[in-house]
């Protein structure tokens, strides 16, 4: 689960921006949004990001898609398989001569501790990294790793095995990845964390239409979790009774069946189907995987061609309290927005100044009336986020003679 995110000088992020999915204590509404952890503490399940475009909502996404690469793969150059991934991830600010250190922090939880796990590096090196893991049971902060330039710190819980590792880090790799791939006993905290970072799905709208991805999850729902799927299908009201697929020539190729109203059954091309029934087919099946892995889910216009009632299914997804899964999306559709679906610690907003930086708020920032409409005002621009639009005029054909 994760219960922060924060990144500095990514994008348009130049400053700080923090995601937190604590709850405030204070918001007594919409409990089942929430789950608890072993230190009392509750985390959002759900947070809808809202923002004018170009504001950064992408940029916050796209943040944390490159903070997941470079730990999933900062090991990867130094065994010839592809380029300089520090090189490759490294996107500062643009709006200023001299670049600086990016650095990007995440905070964890497992039901028996708290991990903070970190790291600063520019495009050459990693400046600074850390670990940090706070015990549940006693509430007691170990330290797992500090790192400064190349001098490596290990922490006395993996120190005797670890020490002897440390000198074959490269400076462009993190210690983290490395000492994940290493099956030592003490070292299960990094593979903890590591594993933590991987499980986060991270994707933007194109990624639920792309036809690749049909073909390589889709197949394995069919054979895995039919039922749940038509059932779905069903809950959406697609019309669709039956899916299946077969191989032809090493593609594979899909098929709904609907009823006539003959009241027989005919079959229809899945790619007849409805842009917005693939897209959902796809989410569907990305939320149902993240929930069984407790996982995270972020998408970046969750809400592009699908309907509001949709849009509301798939949230309502990660309200089951069972689930320890988690989602994070990016929308412009505010019918959500509203106090009847979202606590006000659930909705947050992007906006960017005149100069470029991009900032992040939330609902909760603002001082809201009780009898406050979230939607309303948001889009009469009380909470920010929105685009400031400015009158133009186009002259006809007749008016530029």
């Amino acid at each position: 689960m994760i219960v922060q995110f924060s990144m500095k000088n990514v994008l348009s992020f130049k400053d700080e921006v923090v995601l937190d999915m604590r709850s405030i204590p204070a918001y007594k509404e919409h409990s089942y949004n929430l789950m608890e952890l072993p230190s009392e503490d509750k985390l959002l399940r759900v947070a809808a990001i809202y923002g004018a475009n170009a504001s950064g909502k992408s940029n916050l996404c796209r943040g944390m898609w490159m903070f997941q690469n470079i730990v999933m793969r900062s090991m990867n150059a130094v065994e010839n398989t592809e380029n300089k991934i520090l090189e490759r991830f490294y996107r500062p600010f643009a709006f200023e001569d001299e670049p600086g250190n990016s650095e990007y922090q995440i905070v964890l939880s497992d039901d028996e501790a708290e991990y903070k796990y970190g790291f600063e590096f520019n495009s050459k090196q990693i400046v600074s990294e850390w670990l940090y893991r706070r015990d549940y049971a006693v509430n007691r902060v170990s330290t797992i790793l500090e790192r400064d330039h190349q001098s490596i710190t290990m922490g006395a819980s993996v120190r005797r095995e670890c020490d002897k590792y440390k000198e074959q880090i490269p400076e462009d790799a993190l210690v983290l990845t490395f000492f994940s791939r290493l099956a030592l006993k003490t070292t299960s905290v990094f593979q903890k964390v590591f594993d933590g970072i991987h499980k986060m799905m991270i994707s933007d709208s194109n990624f639920y239409e792309d036809d690749s991805i049909r073909q390589t999850y889709l197949p394995q729902a069919i054979d895995e979790k039919k039922e749940e799927l038509l059932n779905f299908l069903a809950s959406i009201d697609t019309g669709i009774k039956d899916i299946s697929y077969e191989t032809i020539d090493k593609r594979k190729v899909f098929y709904t069946y609907h009823i006539g109203k003959d009241g027989k059954k005919y079959s229809l091309n899945l790619y007849n189907e409805s842009s917005g029934t693939l897209k959902c087919i796809l989410v569907y099946i990305a939320a149902i995987t993240v929930i069984d892995t407790k996982g995270l889910m972020i998408v970046d216009e969750l809400s592009a061609k699908l309907h509001p009632l949709l849009l509301k299914f798939i949230v309502d997804l990660f309200y089951n309290e069972k689930s320890k899964a988690q989602l994070i999306y990016t929308t412009h559709d505010t019918t959500l927005m509203d106090k009847k679906f979202f606590r006000r610690d659930q909705v947050l907003f992007v906006q960017k100044d005149e100069d470029g930086y991009s900032s992040l708020s939330t609902l909760s920032d603002f001082k809201v009336r009780s009898d406050a409409s979230f939607e309303k005002d948001y889009l009469a621009g009380v909470y920010g986020g929105i685009p400031m639009l400015k009158e133009f005029s186009i002259k006809t054909s007749e008016e530029k003679k």
